[in-house]
């Protein structure tokens, strides 16, 4: 689940502009010494645009406010978390300035970044390969997607690719790793179809993206179906769905509305769990791979549930900014001074801007409901093939929290053909990972493991094809 829950600031950005075409590419800097900032600038007609990345605190492909290039010094503005960097290109490959958020001006050096993706698909395809555009039943949403089969044979069972949490592209784009044309490719060349398809507001996919729930992408997943069994390529009586983290949550649920037509699932680092224990579980692991003592990381997961847990029980922003106050102040009554100066909350007025901070975050929509989603109650509705895969060093869906709910919801249901692994030694985009953070998706030349795609077309080869 990449949810931009941040621990001292969010770090949520919109826009970039900028008229400097010797810049573009992907900027890496350490903030504070820990903490991975990155600008990936793209060149676009005679400006760049492009995103800015904090992996560490789960923020990918956040476009940014406003960068100008004067001289030799870059400026960029983030409005909305009220930030801005100023640095000097000292040479091609180095930009050295000063990260300024409130009072703090700290020193911050971006590298330019060569980045090696060798498993990405290059054409010539050994396939067919087609960019296709559909819409839903009542033509409100508009969806552009890239459809795959191999050249002979047919009608083939077909999968369709979900993406997780935020707004996605068709190829799961995460710090230049492009998971899902990775998975589409190695399933195609095994002989089955793929359609992998542009999130709402992504690429030439429209719709309305604000208070998007898992619900309303389900149902973006059904119009997925319905193209599909237009297409003579496709066996409709094989057509399957694969999520990857929360879309692996988003495949259960269409996989329950659409009982009849959907065949198989196979969830990707899929929640099992009920959301706020999956999240508070996540910050508390993030925190520390990022160096936090147990002891402050484990604070502030039970600070995280308990505010998680009395947001989703009421409605009114005046109650939760109320109640939001009083859980902090129970939180704290149970917490040592010197965890709260662990955690940066040692200053009263810095703490509850922090709780008041979280509070709202987790009481828009989306969140909300991503907080109170229990995905084991979906499952435990499904009948079709299923399988569930979940990395050993996964920080993000942790395995050991994770796989245990789906296996007694798998119990529960009417699931007759099933799997549940652990693979050992991969991260959440399923790479072999050393230290295992958020940074080093970006740093791994590796997207996506040869025994997990294997896995995945081994499993379909058994049950499906």
């Amino acid at each position: 689940m990449k949810e931009t829950i941040v621990f001292i600031a969010l770090l949520i950005s919109n826009g970039l502009f900028a008229q400097q075409p010797s810049l573009p590419g992907k900027w890496i800097g350490k903030f504070g010494g820990q903490i991975t900032l990155v600008f990936n600038l793209v060149q676009k007609q005679d400006s760049l645009t492009g995103t800015f990345d904090s992996p560490d605190q789960m923020a990918f492909g956040i476009p940014l406010s406003q960068v100008t290039f004067l001289q030799d010094t870059l400026q960029v503005t983030l409005d909305n978390i009220k930030a801005s960097y100023k640095g000097r290109l000292v040479n091609d490959t180095t930009i050295s300035g000063s990260w300024k958020q409130g009072a703090s001006l700290l020193p911050i050096t971006f590298k330019k970044t060569a980045v090696r993706r060798p498993q990405t698909p290059v054409p010539p395809f050994t396939y067919n390969s087609e960019d296709v555009e559909y819409d839903n039943a009542d033509k409100s949403i508009r969806f552009g997607g890239t459809f795959t089969s191999p050249k002979t044979g047919g009608p083939f069972a077909t999968a369709i690719l979900i993406t997780g949490s935020g707004q996605e592209d068709r190829d799961e784009t995460v710090m230049g790793h492009k998971t899902f044309a990775v998975l589409a490719d190695y399933l195609t060349k095994n002989g089955y179809g793929v359609l992998r398809v542009d999130d709402r507001g992504i690429g030439k996919t429209t719709g309305k993206v604000q208070d998007l729930t898992s619900e309303d992408q389900a149902a973006d997943v059904e119009a997925a179906i319905d193209y599909l069994k237009t297409r003579k390529e496709v066996n409709a009586g094989k057509i399957g769905l694969i999520g990857h983290s929360e879309g692996g949550y988003i495949a259960d649920i269409a996989g329950v509305k659409r009982a009849m037509d959907v065949h198989f699932i196979i969830t990707l680092a899929g929640p099992g769990a009920k959301g706020s224990i999956l999240l508070a579980n996540q910050n508390e692991a993030i925190l520390i791979k990022n160096g936090a003592p147990a002891v402050a990381a484990g604070a502030y997961r039970r600070f995280f549930l308990q505010l998680a847990d009395m947001v989703t029980i009421h409605s009114d922003s005046a109650t939760i900014n109320q109640e939001a106050l009083a859980t902090y102040r129970r939180w704290k009554a149970t917490v040592p001074d010197s965890v709260l100066l662990m955690l940066g909350m040692g200053n009263e007025e810095q703490a509850i801007a922090i709780t008041q901070k979280l509070s709202k975050v987790f009481s828009t929509p989306s969140m909300r409901a991503l907080l109170k989603a229990n995905p084991s109650t979906y499952i435990e509705q499904l009948s079709c093939k299923y399988l569930a895969l979940n990395g050993s060093e996964d920080i993000q869906v942790l395995p050991g929290i994770n796989l245990p709910p789906i296996r007694e919801a798998i119990a529960k249901s009417k699931i007759k053909v099933y799997d549940v692994l652990e693979l050992k030694g991969l991260n959440h985009i399923f790479q072999h990972c050393r230290s295992c953070t958020f940074a080093e998706y970006a740093e791994l030349e590796e997207t996506f493991a040869p025994e997990a795609l294997d896995t995945v077309v081994q499993w379909l080869n058994r049950h499906v094809k």
